[in-house]
């Protein structure tokens, strides 16, 4: 099972000014974020932004806000519990038509309800073991593919965010890293945005 880019999105969880010096190599998993952000708007996969508690962290890293359609504000740490789910579906259809106001010999049947699309939520951030976990878990329970980003997620300490990994894989979730999702994102080195894409990774 590979990517889509049409059917991925994608969410940075908590990349705030004030918990970033504390994340173990955290200078290398920004610049993983801001490379997924920047080729997800290369190739018009949404990008939204959370911030946990953004009053005593801080907002979400500069260079990553502009990148975010949204950023969610939360005090949960799952995301989920704050509405972030609600940003993720994909509207409901409008009815088609005024059938009702038909006689009832002419209305047809309503069209069998379709299965919904699987949405590919393609998730990085901080803390791997807090906030990141328990979105990525309420995520798989609502029946959302996730994809967690490895080379950009971090905790305080590598112990930590490794436990975060297993436990993820244990529930389903596709750990992948950086360049897993850009060149599935891409599929072809013909792709219009392979050079722009390619450069990010140079």
């Amino acid at each position: 099972m590979l990517l889509d880019a049409s059917e991925s999105q994608l969410v940075l969880i908590d990349y705030q000014d004030r918990l970033m010096p504390a994340i173990a190599d955290g200078p290398a998993v920004l610049a993983n974020a801001v490379r997924l952000a920047t080729a997800a708007r290369q190739l018009e996969v949404p990008v939204w932004g959370t911030e946990q508690n953004p009053s005593k962290l801080g907002p979400l890293a500069p260079a990553l806000r502009g990148l975010c359609r949204r950023t969610l504000a939360k005090m949960h740490f799952s995301a989920c519990e704050e509405g972030l789910g609600e940003w993720l579906r994909p509207p409901a259809r409008p009815p088609q038509g005024n059938a009702r106001s038909l006689p009832r010999h002419l209305q047809k049947a309503p069209p069998p309800a379709a299965e919904p699309t699987p949405t590919s939520v393609v998730l990085a951030g901080c803390e791997a073991h807090v906030c990141l976990l328990q979105t990525a878990l309420d995520l798989l329970d609502d029946d959302f593919e996730v994809w967690v980003v490895t080379d950009a997620c971090g905790s305080r300490t590598e112990r930590n965010r490794d436990a975060a990994f297993d436990r993820l894989a244990g529930a389903g979730a596709e750990l992948v890293t950086t360049e897993m999702v850009l060149f599935e994102w891409l599929r072809s080195a013909e792709h219009p945005a392979f050079r722009d894409v390619q450069a990010l990774i140079k």
